[in-house]
């Protein structure tokens, strides 16, 4: 089973980079498993989500900040290995 993430980001805000090393990241530790999209938003808005199969995993506007530390993407990854019942 393919497991979703999908990625919005501040199109207005120059977050694309971190989307696309993140997006690497995950391809990495998943390789061949994950559908990965990404969705700027087309105004500023300071939004960097991830969702794992439409869940809501990671929301800079509630406070996590950028998956910019190992605990972060740590904790993306679990909710991915959970996504596929790991």
């Amino acid at each position: 089973m393919t497991v979703k993430v999908h990625i919005i980001y501040c199109g207005g805000c120059g977050y694309r980079p971190k989307f696309t090393k993140l997006k690497t990241l995950l391809e990495d530790e998943f390789p061949g498993e994950l559908e990965i999209t990404g969705e700027g938003t087309p105004s500023t808005t300071g939004w960097f989500e991830v969702e794992v199969n439409n869940k809501l995993v990671h929301s800079k506007k509630n406070g996590d900040g950028f998956v910019d530390s190992e605990s972060k993407f740590k904790a993306v990854v679990t909710a991915i290995e959970q996504a596929m019942g790991k």
